[in-house]
């Protein structure tokens, strides 16, 4: 093993090559050792009966030593041969001593799957890469170890009771992420070069789902800050506490840095963003970004230093956020990314949008693109959802073109077409359909489940579908805050420019617990990311976009999800599934909307 790390409640093995090829060698590494030591310092913080009950001076080093001894020679011998070896042994023959230290192996055992736990296999670029045949890679390296951890913990279970289990259970006893992590010289300005060009791009990754993380914050806060000065000028890593996720957002090819600290989140952009091929990283990035920053970089930007820089004469835009553990939330990572993205579009004259985009073939031979824009949990993806679910009897194939980001662009003939960003989406647990993340499970990235706002990271979509381009159809605003009656139905259909440049501009939403905002909010058309910081080009660009919508009679209005109201965080989004279903297999006329136009 090359070195490995312990950051919290995470565990990083780096290696070049295989990690353990025997029961030995892994009872003997200092890996186990320094997780056997902070076992016995856990045991002693809760004052654990078990530190008496073994005849061993476990709470020191001697003693680890004598444990770490016992453990091997268990590995192939009863419990009862021990003394012919260790005279000291022979006190663990009584039945209380017997029962302690299966007690301890057993708690030794669940200790150690408390961690999140990642594997980096480092390779060389070459014929011999890892990346070449990864599968074979992650077979010999991340499969072999989760069977090997087993392997000594029944082996050893069973010399110290002389019985089998009677059930087996295959939990993931090894690494819950493998990487494959490669050097590699990419097109970068000189200075970016200087202080990021070491760090590692990863090429690969095996994830063993269910993936459960507990990152140190549920929530987002703040907005993210435009800043007149470069964040990384005069920055120094150590590029052994970094690696580099090239991520295919939209069109677009972002390098986004992560420190350790966070490295789960981190290996959480796996299931959201593709990964770039190694053609996309030769040509270079849009953008660059470092999650996980030193706070002696950032501190000259405030409180809140969660800063982006647009490097005009690089032609780049640089993002960091600081290594603190208050930015410990995967929204952080993911939206500065989308604010990139989003910054990027609208320099290269496209509107970027904060909504969730679908692609509907129907049972009648039609086909329908609909847009739903809106702020955080407003019901976007939670009605796409209920449209997946309840749709069974009209629907033919429901495709996801964008779930959270994406960007608008008309094409010659003046139709508007939809583009997206994320192969994956970051969804409210506790807002899914009943049902959904059960039968999604076997692909999920789940973090703080025991938490409010608790979040699955899951793959929604096609790289391919993404980039396709739609024309807009039906373009809806989410409205998570009204209720329906008469006056407010649930799809309203807008029937001026102004109104409807209005409505969305204003971007009003109730706060339902995934940022610090309460209340009633608003935000310059729902997307704070990147649009308010280049208000002026948007305001242009938005309008021009919506006179070509209205021209090409796009269906434009609101829907109310009522995901803001206490009682409809399920009933709300699929009611306006159910609306959104009856509009579109309506027969079509003049005037298509529930209620009135306006």
């Amino acid at each position: 093993m090359k070195y490995f790390v312990q950051e919290h409640n995470q565990v990083i093995l780096h290696t070049p090559q295989t990690v353990c090829a025997s029961k030995w060698e892994l009872l003997r590494s200092n890996v186990f050792q320094r997780v056997l030591q902070l076992y016995i310092e856990h045991l002693q913080q809760r004052e654990s009966p078990l530190l008496t009950l073994i005849p061993l001076p476990l709470t020191t080093q001697a003693g680890q030593k004598k444990l770490r001894e016992i453990l091997e020679y268990l590995c192939e011998m009863e419990l009862g041969k021990l003394p012919d070896h260790f005279a000291y042994a022979r006190k663990l023959l009584t039945q209380e001593a017997r029962t302690a230290l299966h007690e301890l192996v057993e708690g030794l055992y669940d200790y150690w799957r408390t961690f999140d736990r990642f594997l980096v296999l480092h390779s060389e670029p070459g014929p011999s890469s890892f990346d070449r045949r990864p599968y074979r890679a992650f077979n010999n390296t991340a499969e072999a170890l989760t069977h090997l951890i087993r392997l000594v913990y029944r082996d050893i279970c069973e010399n110290i009771t002389g019985d089998h289990p009677r059930v087996y259970r295959q939990v993931s006893a090894g690494c819950d992420v493998g990487l494959i992590a490669i050097p590699k010289k990419v097109k970068l300005p000189k200075m970016y070069e200087k202080v990021v060009g070491e760090i590692p791009f990863i090429r690969q990754v095996w994830i063993a789902p269910p993936m459960i993380i507990d990152p140190p914050m549920n929530t987002r806060t703040g907005e993210f800050q435009r800043v007149e000065s470069n964040p990384l000028k005069n920055a120094v890593l150590n590029p052994q506490e970094w690696l580099c996720y090239p991520a295919q957002i939209g069109s677009l090819i972002i390098y986004i840095y992560f420190h350790q600290r966070f490295f789960g989140l981190g290996c959480a952009l796996s299931n959201l963003f593709e990964m770039a091929t190694d053609e996309q990283l030769a040509q270079g990035p849009a953008a660059i970004y470092l999650y996980g920053m030193p706070s002696e970089y950032l501190s000259q930007y405030g409180s809140l230093p969660t800063v982006f820089f647009d490097d005009a004469p690089n032609r780049m835009l640089v993002a960091a956020v600081p290594g603190e553990e208050r930015f410990g939330y995967f929204g952080y990572l993911k939206k500065m990314a989308l604010t990139l993205h989003n910054i990027v579009m609208l320099k290269r004259g496209q509107m970027p949008y904060h909504g969730a985009m679908m692609r509907l073939a129907l049972k009648n031979g039609r086909t329908s693109n609909v847009l739903i824009i809106g702020d955080t949990a407003t019901g976007k993806s939670e009605t796409l959802e209920a449209m997946r679910t309840l749709g069974g009897g009209v629907i033919r194939d429901l495709r996801i073109v964008a779930d959270d980001m994406g960007s608008l662009k008309a094409d010659a003939r003046g139709n508007v077409l939809g583009y997206g960003t994320e192969t994956g989406a970051f969804i409210r647990l506790d807002d899914l359909q009943a049902g959904y993340a059960f039968g999604q499970i076997d692909r999920a990235i789940i973090m703080s489940p025991q938490k409010v706002n608790a979040r699955v990271v899951i793959p929604v979509t096609t790289i391919a579908e993404v980039l396709q381009g739609y024309p807009v159809d039906y373009l809806l605003y989410a409205n998570n805050y009204e209720d329906v009656d008469n006056d407010h139905p649930i799809l309203d259909r807008i029937g001026r420019i102004e109104r409807a440049l209005e409505i969305f501009s204003q971007g009003a939403a109730m706060a339902k617990g995934t940022t610090t905002s309460h209340g009633l909010q608003h935000s310059y058309f729902a997307n704070i990311f990147g649009p308010p910081q280049y208000r002026e080009v948007h305001e242009k660009l938005a309008e021009a976009t919506f006179r070509k919508l209205f021209a090409k009679k796009v269906w434009v209005g609101q829907m109310r999800t009522r995901l803001g109201i206490p009682g409809y965080a399920s009933q709300g989004p699929q009611a306006a599934a159910q609306a959104l279903l009856a509009l579109l297999t309506r027969p079509k006329k003049k005037s298509s909307a529930q209620g009135s136009t306006r």
